[in-house]
């Protein structure tokens, strides 16, 4: 039977809870599993590590403190941004700019990284750039639904993936949303 190592493409369910309360964060239902390609570099390290050697039909239940998941929350990574930033045809777009939106903004040297909204003012607007699971700790469980041998293109994929590595259709940094990619890596958005 197959198990999971490196070069094997994985599906599976999960709920992704935080805090005391188990807040739920994320649910990747059966019928649309989370799907990466072991070892690749798409899921955080330590979700790796819980993962590996599971076979189809075993179940997982485990944590990630915040230091091995998306660090501690740091303050100074929430920022004032000039709102000309969010101008369309010379005008701030009002209404997409909203608090609580999140957006995917490129520095000087090219690097893409995820901002989310606080708050807008007058001059200016307050972003956050730490990441939407940033001080927590993880808590994923769930089954290992396939494993098997991943083909040429899933091992050099031409998209973004799963929040384990990204986001897709907007949705990252959305709380409790259906899976549309998972949320257990850095990735891209929007």
């Amino acid at each position: 039977m197959e198990f999971i190592k490196d070069g094997k493409y994985v599906e599976a369910w999960y709920v992704l809870t935080v805090g005391e309360e188990e807040e739920i964060m994320e649910s990747v239902p059966k019928e649309r599993p989370l799907a990466f390609v072991f070892g690749s570099g798409q899921m955080l390290e330590a979700f790796e590590k819980n993962m590996k050697g599971l076979k189809p039909g075993e179940s997982f239940d485990f944590r990630i403190p915040c230091g091995d998941a998306f660090g501690e929350y740091d303050k100074n990574r929430v920022q004032k941004v000039e709102k000309e930033i969010f101008s369309v045809n010379g005008k701030f777009d009002e209404e997409h700019v909203l608090p609580g939106r999140t957006f995917q903004m490129v520095n000087s040297e090219g690097q893409h990284f995820n901002g989310s909204v606080l708050e807008v003012l007058d001059d200016c607007v307050i972003m956050d750039f730490n990441h939407p699971l940033a001080g927590e700790d993880l808590h994923f469980a769930g089954g290992v639904l396939l494993v098997r041998d991943a083909t040429a293109e899933e091992m050099n994929p031409h998209h973004c993936g799963g929040c384990c590595s990204g986001c897709h259709d907007g949705e990252c940094g959305s709380q409790h949303h259906e899976h549309e990619g998972g949320c257990c890596g850095s990735g891209c958005c929007e």
